[in-house]
């Protein structure tokens, strides 16, 4: 096997593909890189068995074949030599590889690429598209209430659904919960998947910005997003979701609408005293025309009053400052919407009008002498 191409590109998808690579594993192979020669170029894969990525790379081909080498290592290599050169790598029979770029030679030992475990193929798959920056943007700003807690393996993913035209990404992690949802121009194919938080991270990493589009294949076991010369494929969780229609609230008792940078700016410097106490906590004093945002600890306190349109009663009520900030961070809006019925009932922060977003989160019971 022999094939030459550009060490920047080579070094921007092994950048790409090696994200995949198992951290620990019992079998060196799976801590390697899959190269296979295509027509025009090769495929690089890497993959830990929960997700797998593949990149298609244009490469001069001059002998076929395919062979595994070290991952990290040889991207590492790959980083050291000279961006704007040319790299010719051959692998001989022994799949030992020889790089040479320059006047730099590197040799490099591999494994049989029949070794590795081929990516699995989705059975029964149907499909979805849409544009790059509208996925991302989904995952990006729902992510954050991904549980991170391993003895409720379900809610360490979101799930990702559809009704209609419009498809929909929720993460809950017991104290919060992000929903998005976007209308598409066409009624969708059923769907209703828990994709790992892992694997929907990566492909936000690896998307771009662009209105280009990206294809969701699904089917019983395996999700993959296919975009241009990239495929990740995921193992979707086994085991049925929280069904989140159920705790969303459909009543309030109080209700406000603020502007969300004042809110956001007021709530970022509460956080930094209620970081200083026992347990990151931030009260909120809701009355006519006024939200009053206070935090104290030790070391002092902070009192932030800010103007809101407000209807229903006066309420009273307490938070983990970072499940109300890292939601504010994920709004898009100007104004947003925030509605409540007790000071132990979650908490709606929603759009003024629409429906593309919805967040929850849970109060913090604050007993007073």
């Amino acid at each position: 096997m022999r094939f030459s191409c550009s060490v920047l590109e080579l070094s921007g998808a092994l950048s790409i593909v090696t994200r995949a690579i198992a951290a620990r594993s019992t079998m060196p192979i799976m801590e390697g890189v899959l190269i296979h020669t295509a027509e025009k170029g090769i495929l690089l894969t890497c993959s830990d068995v929960s997700i797998g990525i593949e990149m298609y790379l244009e490469a001069e081909i001059h002998e076929t074949g395919s062979c595994v080498l070290p991952g990290k290592l040889f991207a590492e290599i790959i980083r050291k030599l000279q961006q704007d050169a040319t790299i010719d790598i051959t692998i001989d029979a022994k799949n030992t590889a020889t790089l040479r770029c320059q006047k730099s030679k590197t040799t490099l030992a591999g494994f049989p690429a029949d070794e590795f475990p081929p990516l699995p193929e989705i059975s029964v798959a149907k499909e979805i598209a849409l544009p790059r920056k509208t996925l991302r943007g989904m995952i990006q700003r729902a992510s954050f209430a991904i549980a991170t807690d391993e003895t409720r393996p379900i809610l360490m993913g979101c799930l990702l659904e559809t009704k209609g035209d419009t498809l929909s990404i929720v993460a809950l992690d017991g104290f919060r919960l992000a929903l998005r949802k976007t209308r598409l121009s066409n009624d969708l194919p059923e769907m209703s998947v828990v994709v790992p938080g892992k694997a929907l991270n990566e492909i936000a990493r690896i998307i771009d910005d662009s209105d280009e589009p990206v294809t969701l294949e699904y089917g019983k076991t395996h999700l993959s997003a296919n975009m241009g010369g990239i495929r990740v494929v995921a193992r979707l969780l086994e085991g049925e979701f929280i069904r989140y229609q159920q705790i969303l609230p459909t009543e309030w008792q109080t209700r406000i609408v603020v502007h969300k940078e004042t809110l956001d700016a007021s709530i970022d410097l509460a956080s930094l005293m209620a970081r200083e106490g026992k347990n990151n906590l931030v009260k909120l004093h809701i009355e006519e025309g006024t939200l009053l945002i206070t935090s104290n600890a030790d070391l002092g306190d902070v009192r932030e009053e800010i103007p809101v349109d407000f209807e229903g009663r006066e309420l009273d009520i307490a938070f983990n400052v970072r499940y109300i900030s890292d939601t504010l961070r994920a709004v898009e809006d100007e104004d947003v919407e925030m509605r409540f019925n007790s000071n132990v009932s979650p908490c709606v922060i929603c759009p003024t009008s629409g429906d593309h977003f919805l967040y929850l989160a849970l109060p913090v019971r604050v007993f007073t002498a």
